[in-house]
């Protein structure tokens, strides 16, 4: 256990309950379905999963900026927008931590993402973790009229204007727009402000993320990789006099029947049973990572027994 703090920041309670120092806790992509052989998911009962889901112990479902199904990517998400599905999904569950990985802001106005970033955070009681990314997919830029190859500038001006909007009557200049104190954008967020988790680089500075982020979200790397990397975020968060603040990460699994299988790799994850996943899970944990969430996409077995199974013999031990 890497973390010398009893809690974090307090921000609102979807992210109290997904992060806690020293603690890993599991969530999951959604879809919370498979479909190896198609970009394209197929979204039925969808809903009935992410019920499971929270049902079952789960601490979090994160929906991801997909707006145009690229070739190059391969990934169409869960297809629906995702803060009208953010929205809908607050409306038909209680507890489960709704999460965004991750917003695009480069290609949306921040105006509009503070506005529904606060609604859905307080539809759902204060349960929106808003994780924030400056895109990765080139084709989708043209078709929007946004400069690519300016989308780290963008990123950074679109985080200080959704910063401000959750102030009251906010004074700010961008290239997205200024305000001069006499208008205001309501809701505020639900607690004293949204938690943003910054997704990769986003084309910051590490010490930039370190300080503006509420928290980061960073991809798996092999062996003692990962381990040197939160090293490295913890020593540079204490060197800017900065809390602690929690590390997310992602994960494709394939849990196979036999418990006791070793890993196969598998896309940015493994294929493996539930006793070597516990372990690898446990590792990361005691490297400093505080979530994860398992995605499901290339999983062979019936979606719904892996999730009960996930719940018997991996979650118990995550509690």
């Amino acid at each position: 256990m890497r973390d010398h703090a009893d809690s974090f920041p307090q921000i609102n309670r979807g992210f109290d309950a997904t992060f806690t120092p020293g603690r890993l806790s599991l969530g999951l992509v959604v879809p919370v379905a498979a479909y190896p052989d198609s970009p394209v998911p197929d979204m039925t009962g969808h809903l009935a999963r992410v019920q499971q889901a929270e049902a079952l112990g789960f601490r979090a479902v994160w929906l991801r900026d997909v707006p145009f199904n690229v070739p190059s990517f391969g990934d169409a998400g869960q297809l629906y927008d995702p803060f009208t599905y953010l929205g809908y999904l607050a409306g038909q569950t209680t507890d489960i931590a709704l999460g965004a990985a991750s917003i695009v802001l480069p290609l949306r106005h921040p105006a509009h993402v503070a506005k529904a970033a606060a609604s859905v955070d307080h539809l759902s009681g204060g349960r929106l973790i808003l994780g924030v990314a400056s895109g990765d997919r080139p084709e989708e830029y043209p078709a929007m009229n946004v400069d690519f190859a300016q989308r780290g500038n963008a990123f950074r001006e679109a985080f200080d204007y959704i910063r401000a909007m959750g102030t009251p009557a906010p004074r700010i200049t961008t290239r997205f727009g200024q305000t001069d104190g006499t208008i205001d954008m309501l809701p505020k967020p639900h607690g004293p402000r949204l938690p943003l988790l910054v997704t990769g680089s986003s084309r910051q500075s590490p010490d930039w993320i370190a300080q503006n982020g509420d928290g980061w979200m960073t991809y798996p790397r092999p062996g003692q990789a990962q381990d040197r990397v939160l090293a490295e975020w913890r020593v540079r968060l204490a060197a800017l006099n900065q809390p602690p603040k929690p590390v997310l990460q992602p994960l494709y699994i394939d849990l196979t029947d036999d418990p006791d299988d070793g890993p196969e790799p598998i896309h940015l994850g493994v294929r493996a049973g539930h006793r070597w996943l516990s372990g690898y899970l446990r590792q990361l944990e005691t490297i400093g990572v505080h979530h994860v969430a398992l995605n499901l996409r290339f999983n062979r077995a019936p979606i719904d027994q892996t999730l009960d199974r996930l719940a018997r013999d991996v979650l118990p031990q995550f509690a």
